[in-house]
């Protein structure tokens, strides 16, 4: 870049000038995601995989490192990516079990500007930090999803169905089994209080049990063993199961298969991530819905970055970016279903999604957008 254009840029951005979406003033980004997960835990390969399509499409490129769902080792991770001598312009975090806020701190000291996505600072963390670009000023924000809303959307569809097929045990009520991820992670408390939203606002609903699972199919299929097992002692029907993703929705639906109950038909399940093995339940009719597609806050992440950098601040309005999750039913399946197959991210044109030129921090990341930026099917035009 000769000099003459780099002073250009810098007045440009000084001013609010922004390039076009899909155009990039800006240098090629060098960007780290450090992954919560494991290797083959399909949501945050799916969030990693999305940041790496959007990375091809917006002139970034994103490094991607798996913790192994050890806390030690994301941060062991992070602050490693902060001693390099060349360090990345961004580093992207997810604050599971609390475990980013060393690394976030570190990144201060460092100059490295973060952004925290999927769960950000809670509890005391931040009460002592603030929000971002205060007392951490190279926290850039964090970009979440309302997954409140979602854990009372999934509560609700339950609800629905077990009214009409009149689903009631003998005491009059509705019984359902709630199957958390854990006690402490931010999207995990988001989840488990929609649950509870939506039955406190339903007088002949109960939640007989609410058990922590650690996100694994295994130990949800054990507790809900248990658990039908001690509805038949009680003399207790139950109508649906409540599980915060669908890895314990679908280690659920294994228990109601063992104990003689037919999916779907005696009673329904609920899960949460648009996955592959659930969007195939879905269209057997053994599971009711999964909710989702924040697996995308990887690719809408690269978005926002890649904005910022060209001097378009999505903290123009909100450093916050909360963005809406969808349930997918055997309504919708056919509209997305192929993608989440395929894991085919690089269909999607992530360019199109840019904030436009005066609108910097106005973003449309929802299902329907989605689904209109995706390339029409051969012979569907015709």
């Amino acid at each position: 870049m000769t000099r003459f254009l780099r002073i250009l840029l810098a007045a440009g951005m000084a001013c609010g000038v922004f390039a076009p979406a899909g155009a990039s003033l800006a240098k090629p980004l060098e960007i780290v995601f450090v992954n919560p997960g494991k290797s083959g835990e399909v949501f945050w390969d799916m969030v990693g995989q999305s940041m790496q399509a959007a990375g091809r499409k917006l002139d970034a490129h994103v490094e991607v490192l798996t913790s192994e769902r050890n806390y030690r080792t994301m941060q062991e991770l992070g602050l490693g990516v902060l001693a390099r001598r060349d360090k990345p312009d961004f580093l992207i975090l997810s604050n599971e079990e609390s475990a980013a806020v060393p690394i976030l701190e570190a990144a201060e000291a460092a100059g490295v500007k973060t952004l925290l996505l999927s769960n950000t600072l809670i509890g005391e963390d931040a009460a002592r930090l603030g929000p971002p670009r205060q007392k951490l000023k190279t926290w850039l924000g964090d970009i979440t999803t309302d997954l409140q809303t979602a854990g009372a959307r999934m509560a609700n569809a339950l609800i629905a169905t077990a009214r009409a097929e009149k689903w009631q045990s003998a005491d009059g009520k509705i019984h359902i089994l709630g199957i958390g991820g854990d006690e402490i992670t931010p999207a995990s408390i988001a989840r488990n209080a929609g649950l509870k939203l939506a039955v406190d606002a339903a007088p002949d609903v109960v939640v007989d049990r609410l058990l922590f699972a650690n996100w694994t199919q295994s130990e949800a299929e054990r507790v809900t063993t248990n658990y039908l097992s001690w509805a038949a002692r009680k003399e207790i029907r139950p109508a649906g199961i409540w599980a915060g993703n669908d890895p314990m929705a679908l280690g659920a639906l294994r228990a109601v298969v063992a104990a003689g109950l037919m999916p779907g038909r005696d009673i329904q399940l609920v899960g949460l991530n648009w996955s592959e093995d659930a969007l195939r339940e879905i269209g057997t009719g053994r599971l009711l819905l999964t909710d989702g597609g924040h697996f995308l806050l990887g690719g809408w992440s690269i978005v926002l970055l890649r904005d910022y950098a060209d001097g378009c601040d999505f903290a123009g309005v909100s450093p916050r970016v909360e963005v809406k999750t969808s349930a997918i039913t055997r309504q919708n399946l056919g509209s997305v279903g192929d993608l989440i197959k395929t894991r085919a991210f690089d269909r999607i044109d992530f360019a199109r999604f840019r904030a436009k030129a005066g609108r910097c921090g106005h973003y449309d990341f929802s299902l329907d957008a989605l689904i209109s930026s995706l390339p029409l099917p051969e012979g569907a035009a015709d």
